[in-house]
This record gives C-alpha cells, structure tokens and sequence, in this order.
C-alpha cells in the first residue's frame, strides 16, 4: 500500500472513532446511569476543547521536528481516551470523566484537520492532488455513515461497551498506520529547521487571504444549521408520523454525500470556490423541499439530495485550505477551520433545542436559509478578477506574519508551480 493509500486508511479509521463517539457516548450514559444527559455533559468535554486546542495542534505540527511521533502520538492519545471513557463511564466520579474527555477531546484537531494537511505532502500538485482532496473527504462521509450503524447494531446485540471498544480499535489502527506514513518526503511534515509558525499565524491567514476568509466564514454559518439538521431529522420524522425515521433520514443524508464526495467532489475543472458556492446553495433549495414535502420516503428523498449537494463542498474547503495557506501555517489553517466549523456544528445543537418546541418545518427552512445566506456571503467575501491576485499578495504577507518567515507562493499549494488558479483551471 502506498503513502497515500496508508493515508487513507488511517483517516478513515480515526475518523471512523471520532464520527461513532457522540453516539456511544450517550448510549452508555444511559446504560449504566439511566441518565443521557450525562452523556451530553462528557460528550460536550470531548467537543468543547477542539477550537481551543486546534491553533496549539496546528503550530506543533509546523514546529515539530519529528511529525511521525507528534500525529501517531496525538491519535494514540485519542485512541487512550476512548478507551478510558468505555471503562469510566458512569463509574468513575464525574470531574474524573470529564478530565478524562476534555484530554482527548484536544487529540481531536489531529484526526480532523490536522490529517487533511498532510496530503499536501503526499501527493504532487496539480489536479491528482485535488482528486486526493476528494478521496479525503470522503473518508469523512464513510465514517458518518459507517459509525453510527456499527455502533447501534454493536450495542443492540452486546452493549454500548463493546461498541466503544470497537471505536477505540479503529482509533489504535489508525496511531499504527500513522506511524507508517513518509513523513520524510517533501512537505508530508514539517522540516527541521525550517520556519516556524506562531500561535496566531493560522488566524491571521485565516483573515488576511480573502479565499481562506470567505470558505472559512462561508461554512462555519453553514455548519451552524448542519449541527442543527440531527435534532431535527428526529422531530421532522415524527411530524410524519415515524418517530424513528430520524434516523433514516439522516442515513440517506451520510449516503448522499458520500456520493457527491465521490463523484461531484472529484470534479477538478470548476474552481473550488464556485463549487463550493454551488454545493451551499443547492444544498439549501434539497432542505427547502425537504421541509415540504409531504410524507416520510419524500422527505428522506429530499434528504439524500441534500446529501449529494452537500458532499463536494468538503473537498472544495480542502482545495482552497492548500491552494492558499502559507506553508508555515498550513497545519494550523486546517486544524483551526475544522475547529470552527465543530464549534459551529455544536451551537447550532445548543440552538434547535432551544428551539424544539416550533413546528419541524420551519426549523428545516431554518437551516436551508443559512445554507443559502452561507453561499451568498461566500460570494460577497472571495476576490474576484483584480481582487483575486491582490488575495495572492494578501497570502504572502500572511506568510510572513506571526513568526512564519516565507514569501511567494505556498510550496504545498496546487498553484505553486503554475501560478494562481483560474476559473475553470484543473
């Protein structure tokens, strides 16, 4: 198996872990203490630190000079965590579990962004590596759609124990194969010796290069209503009449854009910022019709629609991220604008239960218009024409700042060798 197949094993398990956990969390809450929202309580200590911890993930992996024990050492401090929580759970005192779920929770930038940064260095410029974005993507869609499944059938024949035990196994793989990884080819790691990146470098690229502004604005508004779209799959269902159907639809969602993942992501000749536009605004309108249709199979119809539009716009975000992130940073780009989009995924839990009580459809609309009003203020932030080569000037003064010490084009980018992209450009 090669580096990038090694890769993608690796992500696929960690992410596999780390999709299953919110659901085995709460399950064994539940087992052992009757209680789920107990469950939420640990569930929210593992969530709470990864914005927190992405910008220190980020900068020791720009520092390091030794990446292979820093990302192999990271998952095996997630894959110890889960492994903890199965046994403590509900049996240790509480400040002891969440201890325990706060210091795995910041392993999680690794398996998130922190991963996704790596392919740069595994795979050379050009459209190959853009093509490598979308089989990194969906590496994500497969963990939530895999996860959960195995995680419900894992409990329904043994318990919730077991079902962790699984997700600490799929976390151990993937330390072992982190371990494996070229982390010596050019730009797969950090080199020794090279510039090092300050704590503020990602976040000041992440506002200085109007590309990097724009995706990352763009779709943490939009994971506000995609944390919400859980919550409200359920209390849509039983609107219908099928109290457990949320679960249906929200699998027809996971299946949905693991499809578009692997077909509409893997589209190399649109400009990812136009397919990322493109993936929030129909993604919205599959929601819009979602919240109107009228029985249960229509609904979850909409729903995998919903899923395909939704699916290219991780691999587009993954495009810009290396197209346009200082090499000093770019570990910090990804861990940090995957902790925003998880932080913005959970407030938008935090606020359909608030909301609950409305009638499932609006909450549905709800959701569908921020998906639109994130596609229009991804077109009101990105440059265009003049304003996209000023964005090249933006990225190498950000490049510069904050202790990362390098001008020009980012060496890990798709357009270092070629240029900035142009729309329609592979």
């Amino acid at each position: 198996m090669g580096g990038f197949g090694r890769y993608l094993a690796a992500a696929l398990a960690a992410r596999f872990a780390s999709e299953g956990m919110g659901l085995a969390v709460v399950m064994l809450a539940l087992e052992r203490t009757g209680s789920a929202a107990y469950g939420a309580f640990a569930l929210t200590a593992w969530l709470a630190p990864h914005v927190l911890a992405a910008p220190l993930a980020g900068a020791a992996a720009a520092r390091t000079g030794r990446p292979r024990v820093l990302y192999a050492g990271a998952l095996a401090g997630f894959t110890v965590a889960v492994a903890a929580l199965a046994v403590l759970l509900g049996r240790a005192p509480t400040p002891v579990v969440l201890a325990v779920a706060v210091l795995g929770g910041t392993c999680g930038p690794m398996v998130t962004g922190g991963l996704s940064s790596l392919v740069a260095g595994l795979v050379p410029a050009g459209p190959g590596r853009d093509r490598a974005y979308g089989w990194d993507a969906s590496t994500y869609n497969a963990a939530a759609v895999t996860a959960p499944a195995v995680v419900g059938l894992t409990a329904a024949f043994a318990s919730a124990a077991p079902a962790m035990a699984v997700l600490a196994a799929s976390g151990a793989l993937a330390a072992a194969l982190a371990a494996t990884l070229p982390y010596e080819d050019p730009g797969a790691g950090p080199r020794p010796g090279g510039p090092g990146a300050g704590l503020g470098a990602g976040l000041a690229a992440l506002w200085r290069v109007r590309e990097l502004r724009a995706i990352t604005a763009a779709t943490t508004l939009a994971f506000v209503g995609i944390g919400s779209l859980t919550t409200t799959s359920v209390l849509r269902a039983t609107g219908l009449g099928s109290p457990q159907g949320g679960g249906v639809l929200m699998t027809c969602f996971a299946v949905g854009a693991l499809a578009g993942s692997l077909t509409l992501g893997r589209i190399t000749t649109v400009a990812p910022g136009r397919l990322a536009v493109a993936a929030m605004a129909t993604t919205g309108v599959a929601l819009v019709a979602a919240a109107f249709a009228p029985s249960l199979a229509l609904t979850a119809v909409a729903f995998a629609v919903a899923g395909v539009c939704d699916g290219p716009l991780l691999t587009a975000t993954l495009r810009i991220r290396s197209e346009y992130a200082p090499d000093g940073a770019r570990a910090q780009v990804f861990t940090l604008g995957a902790g925003l989009k998880l932080t913005a995924a959970s407030a938008g839990a935090a606020l359909v239960g608030l909301a609950a009580a409305a009638p499932p459809w609006t909450l549905l609309l709800g959701i569908a218009a921020l998906q639109l009003a994130a596609a229009a203020l991804h077109v009101l932030v990105a440059p265009r024409g003049k304003g996209a080569r000023a964005g090249d000037a933006a990225r190498n003064a950000a490049q510069g700042a904050d202790g990362a010490g390098v001008t020009g084009p980012s060496a890990g980018s798709a357009t270092a060798a070629t240029g900035p992209r142009t729309p329609g450009a592979p």
